[in-house]
């Protein structure tokens, strides 16, 4: 049995989490930048304690990276007007009804997630993990200050599949299409 850490900055997410944009087995590069492994992270606004877990993990992200968010600037800036990972669905996807009526944060990592099942057996089946699922997240979250931009990050640890869930993106699982099909050798 794992020994439980308290560490504030990092945060477990609860099981009707959904998973998008999900690069959990093969790191992606956004923007020309250095290929990492990604996922956006839709978490309902009625699962309030994982909301409010991560709020808790911001706030000690900022109190934790205040020297680095400090820069050489005489002053920290308030964590009001610095990048947060925690964004509103509904403002800012208002479009994809994925993010509707949720929240949602972008967590990425240079090393690959541990990737589980309900029951914690490892997945290896890469089709088993896709942009739908519905699952966990072991993120972690931290104060950033490069090239002039100031904020807290979200970092990927781990994930746990729950179950699955529509795919997202447009796409249909190979599964799905030809499941309703007749028999076309008999």
């Amino acid at each position: 049995m794992s020994k439980k850490e308290n560490n504030p900055l990092k945060v477990i997410t609860g099981p009707d989490t959904r998973w998008s944009y999900c690069n959990a087995w093969e790191p992606k590069a956004i923007q020309g930048g250095k290929p990492k492994y990604s996922v956006s992270l839709i978490i309902p606004k009625s699962d309030k304690k994982t909301i409010a877990k991560i709020k808790a993990a911001i706030d000690a992200a900022y109190r934790e990276g205040e020297s680095k968010l400090k820069g050489s600037g005489r002053s920290v800036p308030p964590l009001s007007q610095i990048k947060t990972p925690l964004r509103d669905g509904d403002a800012e996807r208002p479009d994809d009804e994925a993010y509707a009526g949720a929240y949602f944060v972008n967590a990425n990592s240079d090393l690959a997630p541990g990737i589980v099942d309900a029951d914690r057996q490892t997945i290896i089946d890469h089709s088993e993990v896709y942009s739908g699922v519905y699952g966990r997240a072991s993120i972690n979250f931290y104060a950033f200050n490069s090239n002039g931009n100031k904020g807290i990050a979200c970092g990927l640890n781990n994930l746990q599949k729950i179950r699955d869930g529509e795919p997202l993106g447009g796409r249909s699982r190979a599964e799905d299409d030809f499941a309703d099909e007749e028999d076309f050798l008999s």
